[in-house]
């Protein structure tokens, strides 16, 4: 049996105290060599374990203050490591991988109904979460009983015992569950998990016990750990060195504030000693918000950096707000090593994976298909370079938003078939993602998905990322981890499967710089620094908020010999309280608001401020921080009148120009300076679309109908219409509206164009893309277009078409209005020497009393020269430096999409 622990109060001085034990020992036990004149110690002789290799530092420190320089140390390890250096077991089994076991046990659960039923899942892939719990919870069981495994009638006896803690009714409403924990924790014990083989191990390391032990750790041995340790002192001697809990080791304040804090036979009445406020300095920091607490933490650390600290630790009991710290520090240019377990999954290399797997489960939603084409691993060996890459994802990008294809493979091929170079890397995707079908084994998923990322440079572009090679190594070791499970998944099962394994990895971050080190509270045992910053010290994170797991009470956890949720509590407790003992500067952060409600401070600091104000001692003191600042030199906005001769347009357009007229800021941002922003996506059709659709709808009609004019007009109009629809509604099945509502247009639309022809004009062309050189004295511009239609009189004369999908009073009004230079600026560009244009008119696409007609430009030869003088004049302001105002009125302002630039309201 290993000897009674040896415990040491819960204070900087830990350290030396176990020094001093060590030395002390050695001595005693005779292994101090005196040569002659020389003094030589050698502590080789002793074996040390500690719970990580930084306490392996702060051991040896301490032994050297005690020294000197010149000793022999003991042999220093962690337990896993010095596991890691002995012989395999006799007859060794490899032990079950955690992904083999956590697929074979949700194969056995998805055959079973009535376990979707029990747990509210709706399809297969929900019980891989449960699955996982279920795995959590038989390693916790068989941590704590493993030891008496052996003997099954007083196993069952204990877990009867255990259920029999939970009222009759939930005996009865939890009986599935407590015998489905019970079933699955037995069919672990095989002597194939992990925790068997690790046991097995131990036991084989203590027949051997090669030298006396000395166990440092801050929590007493678990189950397993108090086995080992038994089996090793049948040989050798052991001592157990921990933390001392009794009330007369710690501080009198703390045991007056936290009674719970001891070992239960010390915790009934008064402290011990004059209750003292703390020997160090600790402070509390308030904010008002998130982003204040983050800042003034930030800054708390840069003053202690320069101060000349070099060991900071922040624990982040807020995480959301530890991380805002580290952002803002490493905008400073101070590193943040992160000890809290950084989840590989929120990785821009395990999202590249998630982006592949987002566009074959959407078919190639669009915006899902960008972010693929966007991540820096992605990039396929057609592209030779990233600015070859960038160049093709623009491409592709605006293409997509410019037809509008929200989704779907064939609609995105369509509309690529101007880029063959684009649309060839979207057909390989393709391809590529038509075989994640049927269902497959685990090994037979990894190798198809690691072919395909390598096929796409995804895995190449790994290696130049250290989360990437986390990823890549997480799914080389599941190849080979589950290569013997022979159960097939279906995709969206292997899907599930990688996301939990993503989830349940953490990041390992460089660990080069160790100034700034953050991590949680239980990740400062027996560690001291010389400054530390607590953020989260409110009641919402301190005390953690425990996490149930399925019927599990408390009572249950007891009877079982699990830990319990006040036990987790009570050793957060010692650890909060171990971290103000044993460090000098420490700063505790708050949010006294949180959405403009109070938010309470931490319990346990109420309850330590509260015994402080009982023994007429002042409470913890307010820390002081002060920011930064920096004076701006205060500019009164004004309307901007921005002049560039430079960039004076060479091309014109009549939406262009319609710019200018309503706002030369408007025009100066989005044409001059080219700041327009790509149009947005939208998953239903909108009337701009139906616009377009009508116009190639119209188009072929009156070609068609040009070149047979004899043919039934009403019923070519109709069978054009059904068949562009017919293709428009495989991709975009929302547009079923547009298309009912024209088809109650077609009638009244062929009315008017036969009354139209009988008047004497005739089609003759339509959707023409036109360019035209408009000369002056010093200066040009080309004016460009797509005119929808251009007729022909009997006469000779032309006019110019314009489709509008609004009904002939909008029409009118906006002709009234004359702010629309629309139809002008399409004469301008459509006269030719041999074509004059004399009229011009708006075609209403929309009924009005059953009939539809078209709307007539009055003056319009004037009009055509009125703005061909404006055009001059203003172009040529423009060349010479005219100002360009933000002067639109509030109607062009409300829908601006370069408002923020001129900031018009602060003006």
């Amino acid at each position: 049996m290993a000897n009674s622990p040896l415990l040491f109060p819960p204070s900087d001085q830990f350290w030396m105290h176990c020094a001093r034990h060590l030395i002390r020992l050695t001595r005693q036990g005779g292994f101090v060599q005196e040569g002659e004149g020389v003094n030589t110690l050698d502590f080789s002789a002793l074996r040390v374990i500690v719970p990580a290799y930084e306490h392996a530092q702060w051991l040896m420190r301490a032994m050297a203050d005690e020294l000197g320089d010149r000793f022999i140390p003991p042999r220093l390890n962690t337990l896993s490591a010095w596991l890691d250096l002995q012989a395999p077991l006799v007859n060794a089994v490899q032990p079950v991988s955690e992904g083999e076991r956590l697929m074979a046990l949700y194969a056995q659960l998805r055959d079973h109904a009535w376990l979707k039923r029990l747990f509210s899942a709706r399809k297969n892939t929900d019980l891989l979460p449960l699955a996982q719990t279920l795995i959590k919870l038989s390693d916790e069981l068989t941590q704590a009983m493993l030891p008496i495994a052996g003997d099954k009638k007083n196993l069952q006896q204990t877990w009867q015992q255990a259920l029999a803690q939970l009222p009759m009714p939930a005996q009865q409403l939890l009986s599935d569950e407590a015998q489905l924990v019970w079933q699955i924790w037995q069919s672990q014990l095989d002597g194939q998990d992990a925790i068997s083989i690790y046991l097995r191990r131990l036991l084989q390391l203590a027949d051997v016990a090669p030298d006396p032990l000395i166990w440092i750790s801050p929590v007493l041995p678990d189950a397993i750990d108090q086995q080992f340790l038994n089996a090793y002192a049948t040989r050798q001697s052991v001592q157990i060195i921990s933390l001392d809990w009794r009330r007369s080791a710690v501080e009198a304040l703390f045991t007056c504030a936290w009674p719970e804090l001891m070992m239960p036979e010390h915790a009934a009445g008064i402290a011990d000693g004059q209750i003292a406020s703390p020997r160090n300095r600790v402070a509390i920091l308030a904010a008002d918000s998130l982003e204040q607490e983050a800042q003034k933490g930030a800054q708390t650390i840069l003053d202690w950096l320069q101060q000349g600290k070099s060991s900071i630790v922040l624990i982040a009991q807020d995480r959301v707000v530890a991380r805002r710290i580290r952002a803002l520090l490493e905008r400073a240019h101070v590193h943040v090593t992160d000890e809290t377990g950084w989840k590989l999954s929120t990785t821009r290399a395990a999202s590249a994976l998630a982006a592949w797997f987002d566009v074959i489960v959407t078919r190639a939603d669009t915006i899902t298909l960008l972010d693929l084409f966007k991540s820096p691993y992605f990039l396929p060996a057609s592209m030779a370079a990233f600015n070859e890459k960038a160049t093709w994802v623009m491409t592709v990008e605006m293409t997509l938003l410019r037809e509008n294809v929200v989704g779907g493979w064939e609609s995105m091929l369509v509309a690529l078939e101007k880029s063959p170079e684009c649309a060839a890397l979207c057909a390989q995707l393709k391809r590529c993602a038509a075989q994640y079908v049927q269902r497959k084994t685990l090994s037979e998923w990894l190798r198809l998905t690691l072919a395909s990322l390598a096929e796409f440079g995804v895995t190449m572009n790994w290696q130049n990322d250290a989360a990437g090679m986390q990823v890549a190594d997480l799914l080389a070791q599941l190849q080979q981890d589950c290569a013997a499970l022979n159960e097939t998944f279906s995709f969206a099962e292997w899907r599930v499967f990688i996301n939990l394994q993503l989830e349940s990895t953490a990041f390992v971050g460089d660990k080069a710089d160790q100034r700034v080190v953050m991590m949680p509270l239980n990740g400062a045992r027996l560690r001291r620094f010389d400054g530390v910053l607590m953020v989260g010290c409110d009641a919402a994170h301190l005390p953690s908020q425990p996490e149930e797991v399925l019927f599990f009470t408390n009572a249950v956890r007891r009877e079982c010999g699990l830990v319990t949720r006040e036990q987790r509590q009570i050793q957060q407790l010692r650890d909060f309280t171990e971290l103000l003992a044993t460090n000098q500067d420490i700063v505790l952060s708050w949010q006294f608001q949180q959405r403009a409600e109070n938010n309470p401070l931490s319990p346990w600091i109420q309850r330590l401020n509260l015994c402080l104000q009982q023994q007429g001692l002042p409470q913890l003191p307010n820390y002081e921080v002060k920011l930064h600042s920096q004076i701006l030199t205060t500019v009164i906005p004004q309307q901007p009148r921005p002049s560039a001769p430079a960039l004076t347009p060479a091309t014109l357009s009549a939406s262009g120009y319609n710019s200018f007229i309503a706002c030369p800021y408007q025009f100066f941002a989005t044409r001059m300076l080219g700041l327009s922003s790509p149009d947005m996506l939208s998953d239903m059709p909108e009337k701009r679309d139906y616009g377009g659709w009508l116009h190639a709808i119209l188009k072929t009609y009156h070609d068609r109908l040009k070149a047979q004019p004899k043919v039934a007009a009403h019923a070519l109009l109709v069978e054009i219409s059904q068949l562009e629809f017919a293709k428009i509604l495989q991709t975009n099945p929302a547009a079923l509206g547009y298309s009912k509502r024209w088809e109650k247009v077609i009638p009244a639309y062929v009315e008017w164009s036969q009354r139209y022809a009988e008047s004497g004009w005739q089609f003759e062309l339509g959707e023409e893309w036109i360019e035209k050189s408009l000369q002056w004295d010093g200066g040009e511009v080309l004016l460009r277009g797509q005119i929808d239609r251009i007729d022909k009189n009997t006469t000779g004369d032309y006019a110019v078409l314009d489709y509008k999908t609004n009904s002939k009073i909008s029409l009118n009004k906006k002709l009234l209005l004359g702010e629309d230079q629309q139809l002008p600026f399409y004469g301008l560009l459509s006269e030719t020497p041999e074509r004059t244009i004399t009229s011009a008119s708006y075609v209403a696409l929309e009924k009005t009393a059953d009939k539809t007609d078209h709307v007539s430009a009055p003056n319009y030869e004037n009009w055509q020269r009125e703005l061909r003088t404006a055009i001059v004049t203003n172009m040529t302001a423009i060349s010479h430096g005219a100002a360009l105002p933000a002067q639109g009125t509030s109607q062009v302002c409300s829908y601006c999409k370069v408002r923020g630039l001129c900031r018009k309201g602060g003006w």
